[in-house]
């Protein structure tokens, strides 16, 4: 049986928006659900883009997923109605009106702009392209209904999500928690862990080696000026330490040096490289047992009032490692994950009690007397706070040793601020 001649020479672009036409003008997709009876229903939920930007490969990747179960299911007898949605709320679209009304901070739009008007121009904008989204969209041959689509900014669409919430309230299915989080200081908000690892880039940072004074001697040793040492590459972080963590089976050593008689403690492994050239002698090994519940003078005065309520004392934790720093770690309660699970171990009530010294806006607060309304981590110099930190720790005799340390860390993806 002779075969039709097929022109080898196709145009696919053009093939394909001869489809796209012919399932229009006979309303192919239409009739597939309108064929499938009511009382058959596969329901499908789009979870929408936004308009504000053109489609990419992940948007036509999960688009294939989201066209291919409807229409298995449609083929398996069910009625599979599907909308088109579009995500209308959050950053992606005022990030972009910031920069098209040249808006540098949240301060500007709530005190200079106004939020009414912001919120208007960036409704005005937030369906730039949705024409293009569905020429796209049906260009991969997927079948969705764009002309009843929805968008989260219609009322109806917002009183259904308080709808929900409010079931789920009633039902006695929502709390109030805590969790760390990375947050942008300039957009205000926090970072889903994803966001976070789109901006990580290698900075040179200020790192600090500080001493701090225990208030009495470790279990067995005699009367003496004890110190232990922490080293971080986050000084900002240090007017809000709350404990010292060790390691439960990392060997700590006391040494002393021809500086003075103050007599140091840090993990055993590490005194050779945190010494440096600097002469040294181990005057005593001793175990993590030694020095757990010892209580020390807090490096900064702003809150040691909180000493009587257990604060500022040593503490295990099984993440301490005795391969680079000194084996021991500050932990800054309000700033890291590991810090605040280790803080409601260590006796807070809850992620509420933990000292939160710096603002998401990224400034230190008022109780910061001595830095209060400093941004800790400015975008055009990310050491600039940290160094007035590191050098008021040096004035109160507070510093081991203090040097420059280049590591990776992360940045916002949408405005390349350092995250905090």
């Amino acid at each position: 049986m002779p075969f039709k001649e097929v022109n080898p020479r196709q145009n696919f672009p053009e093939m394909e928006r001869g489809w796209v036409a012919h399932w229009k003008k006979h309303k192919t997709f239409e009739k597939s659900v309108e064929s499938r009876p009511k009382d058959k229903e596969f329901v499908f939920y789009d979870g929408p883009p936004f308009a504000t930007g053109l489609p990419h490969y992940g948007h036509i990747l999960a688009g294939t997923m989201k066209d291919v179960v409807p229409r298995y299911q449609t083929m398996r007898g069910h009625r599979v109605e599907r909308v088109f949605g579009w995500d209308c709320h959050g950053l992606p679209i005022e990030n972009l009106i910031e920069k098209d009304l040249d808006l540098k901070t949240k301060k500007d739009i709530e005190e200079k702009f106004g939020i009414a008007k912001f919120n208007e121009a960036c409704r005005a904008s937030v369906l730039k392209y949705t024409n293009e989204w569905e020429d796209i969209v049906s260009r991969m041959g997927r079948w969705i209904d764009f002309k009843n689509d929805y968008k989260t900014m219609d009322p109806e669409y917002m009183e259904s999500i308080w709808w929900v919430f409010k079931e789920l309230w009633n039902k006695d299915m929502i709390y109030q928690g805590r969790k760390a989080m990375h947050i942008c200081p300039r957009c205000v908000t926090p970072l889903s862990n994803f966001e976070v690892t789109l901006g990580y880039q290698d900075v040179t940072d200020q790192s600090v080696t500080c001493k701090f004074r225990l208030d009495s001697a470790p279990k067995g040793q005699g009367d003496g000026d004890y110190y232990v040492l922490a080293w971080t590459t986050t000084p900002w972080t240090l007017p809000g330490n709350m404990y010292l963590a060790i390691g439960e089976d990392i060997s700590y050593g006391i040494y002393k040096t021809k500086e003075g008689p103050e007599l140091l403690i840090l993990a055993e492994n590490l005194a050779e490289t945190m010494f440096g050239e600097t002469e040294y002698e181990l005057v005593k090994s001793i175990k993590a047992d030694d020095l757990i519940d010892i209580t020390y003078e807090p490096l900064f005065p702003y809150f040691k009032g909180l000493k009587k309520e257990g604060k500022f004392r040593i503490k295990t934790a099984n993440f301490v490692e005795d391969s680079d720093g000194t084996g021991v770690v500050h932990i800054a309660g309000g700033y890291g994950e590991d810090d605040m699970e280790l803080c409601k171990k260590f006796g807070e009530r809850d992620s509420s009690d933990v000292i939160q010294h710096v603002g998401i806006d990224g400034v230190l607060v008022p109780e910061v007397t001595d830095f209060a309304g400093e941004d800790v981590k400015p975008k055009d110099d990310g050491m600039k706070t940290d160094k007035k930190i590191v050098k008021w720790l040096e004035e109160n005799g507070k510093v081991f040793t203090a040097a420059t340390y280049k590591h990776s860390y992360p940045h916002c993806w949408r405005c390349d601020s350092p995250l905090l």
